[in-house]
């Protein structure tokens, strides 16, 4: 039999990850698939970067954590087809979430409003959430 967990130890358990990563920390959208794992080197071009709020996601609520605030980078970096994301602690240095990104509606484990980028296009991230496992 699968592990199962309460509601509430779900929720304490997204609750933790923003605590672990951190206050305000960094997104960044690249092209092409994301790397094996979180520790592997990063791949592809970095097309967008923005700073996250402090408190970049709401109180877990029955198993899952979404976006809070506003998730937007006002000019793009550079021009591609984004495919991954990574969200690093404020520093930049440690990556703590990585997944696929397509377009509003798409499924991706992030959804912006279009995936075809060009230089200083305004980039707005349209969902994120995060589902804990063991229901």
């Amino acid at each position: 039999m699968a592990l199962q967990f309460s509601t509430a130890a779900r929720n304490a358990s997204l609750d933790a990850i923003e605590t672990a990563i951190g206050a305000s920390p960094i997104l960044r959208i690249r092209t092409g698939a994301p790397p094996a794992n979180c520790a592997a080197a990063r791949a592809g071009t970095v097309l967008a970067t923005m700073t996250l709020p402090a408190d970049f996601m709401a109180a877990a609520s029955n198993g899952s954590k979404a976006l809070s605030g506003t998730w937007q980078d006002a000019a793009a970096d550079a021009s591609g087809t984004a495919g991954h994301f990574e969200i690093v602690d404020s520093g930049g240095t440690v990556c703590h979430i990585q997944g696929t990104v397509t377009a509003t509606g798409g499924g991706g484990d992030m959804e912006i409003q279009n995936t075809s980028i060009a230089v200083g296009q305004q980039i707005n991230v349209t969902d994120f959430t995060i589902t804990a496992g063991g229901a």
